[in-house]
C-alpha cells in the first residue's frame, strides 16, 4: 500500500483538476476506435472539455480533502485518494446544466461509468450509487421548484413563499452542494450509520440555505467583476430569498411596484425592483440574517457533529462566512 504525503488546499485543487484528462480517457478511450461508435466518443470528448473544465471545483475537491479527515492516515493510500478524486469528479458532473437534453443525459451517465470503473469493488459502492441517484432525484425537485415561478405568464407573487424558498434552497443547494460530497466521503471512510449520516445532513442543509441566500443577495448587489457574473433573478422571474423578504414587508402600493416589474428584461423595471428593495432595507435584513444564520450553524455543528470531525463542518462554514 503506498502512502500518501500530507496535503494542502491548494495542492488537492492541483491534483483534482490534473485528474481531469484521465476521466476523460476512461469515459472515451476504449470506444473511440469503435467504427460504430468512434463519432460519438468524440462528440462526448468535446462536451466534456467544453463544459466540464474549468471553475473552483470545491464541490469535487471537498470529497477529497474529507476523505483525508475521515480515513487515519494508515488508511490513505495513493488507491483511496485516487478513488475520492474520481468520486470528485463524478459530482462535477452532475452539476454541469446543460440546455441541450441529450448532452446532459451523456454526462450523467459518464458519472455512473467512472463510479462503477473505480469504486466497484469497495465495499461503499451501493451505498455510493444509492447516494448518487437520490441525490440527483432531489436536485431534479428543486430545480423543478425553481422553474415553475419562472413560466412565462402573469405574474403571481403567491408563489414566492418562504416555504417554497427553503424547498428550493435544501434540495439545490443544501443537497448537492454540501451533503452529496461530505457523504460520499464518509461512505468512502466507512461511516455507513444512518445517524451518522442523519446529523451530516442537519448541519449541511442549513449551510446550503446560507449559501443560497448569499447568492441571491450577490445577485443583485454583488459586483460583477468579482462574482464573475450578471446577475438575472430579477428578469428571470426567481423565487429568491430577497422577492420572499420583500413581500413580507411590502405595502399594497410597493406589492404592485413588484407586479407590474419583477420577471421583465427591461432596465427600468429591474431598477425599480432594486429601488424597491433599497427603500424595504433588505441589505440590513441580510446582514442580520447571515450573522444569525452563521451563528445557528455553529450550535448546529457543537449539537450534530457527534463522532465527526468537527473540523470539515467548521472549515465549509468560514468558507462560506468569507464568500
Amino acid at each position: 500500500m503506498a502512502p500518501v504525503k500530507a496535503s494542502s488546499a491548494s495542492d488537492d485543487f492541483h491534483e483534482f483538476s490534473s485528474l481531469f484528462e484521465r476521466v476523460v480517457q476512461d469515459l472515451t478511450a476504449e470506444e473511440c476506435g469503435n467504427p460504430e461508435i468512434g463519432v460519438a466518443m468524440s462528440r462526448l470528448r468535446e462536451v466534456l472539455e467544453y463544459n466540464v473544465r474549468g471553475g473552483k471545483y470545491n464541490r469535487g475537491t471537498t470529497v477529497v480533502a474529507s476523505v483525508r479527515e475521515l480515513l487515519p492516515l494508515t488508511l490513505q493510500d495513493v488507491e483511496t485518494i485516487e478513488r475520492a478524486l474520481v468520486v470528485g469528479w463524478c459530482i462535477e458532473l452532475e452539476g454541469i446544466g446543460l440546455d441541450a437534453i441529450n448532452d446532459s443525459f451523456l454526462l450523467e451517465s459518464c458519472t455512473y461509468r467512472l463510479l462503477r470503473k473505480h469504486c466497484s469493488g469497495q465495499s461503499y459502492y451501493l451505498n455510493l450509487l444509492e447516494l448518487f441517484l437520490e441525490t440527483s432525484y432531489q436536485v431534479e425537485l428543486g430545480q423543478a421548484l425553481d422553474l415553475i415561478g419562472a413560466q412565462p405568464g402573469k405574474m403571481d407573487l403567491d408563489q414566492y413563499t418562504e416555504t417554497r424558498y427553503k424547498a428550493i434552497a435544501k434540495y439545490k443547494a443544501g443537497v448537492f452542494c454540501f451533503y452529496l460530497p461530505i457523504a460520499a466521503a464518509m461512505l468512502m471512510a466507512g461511516i455507513d450509520q444512518e445517524e451518522d449520516h442523519k446529523n451530516a445532513k442537519t448541519i449541511l442543509l442549513q449551510m446550503g440555505e446560507l449559501y443560497q441566500v448569499q447568492n441571491d443577495y450577490l445577485d443583485c448587489y454583488g459586483d460583477p467583476s468579482i462574482i464573475g457574473k450578471i446577475g438575472t433573478d430579477i428578469q428571470d422571474k426567481k423565487c429568491t430569498w430577497l422577492v420572499v423578504e420583500a413581500l413580507k414587508r411590502v405595502t399594497p402600493e410597493q406589492r404592485r411596484i413588484l407586479e407590474e416589474n419583477y420577471g421583465y428584461g427591461d432596465v427600468d423595471k429591474v431598477q425599480k425592483v432594486k429601488q424597491l428593495y433599497n427603500d424595504l432595507g433588505l441589505s440590513a435584513v441580510y446582514r442580520q440574517y447571515e450573522e444569525e444564520s452563521y451563528q445557528r450553524l455553529q450550535t448546529l455543528i457543537s449539537q450534530h457533529a457527534n463522532g465527526l470531525p468537527k473540523e470539515i463542518f467548521l472549515g465549509l462554514a468560514h468558507k462560506i462566512w468569507r464568500f
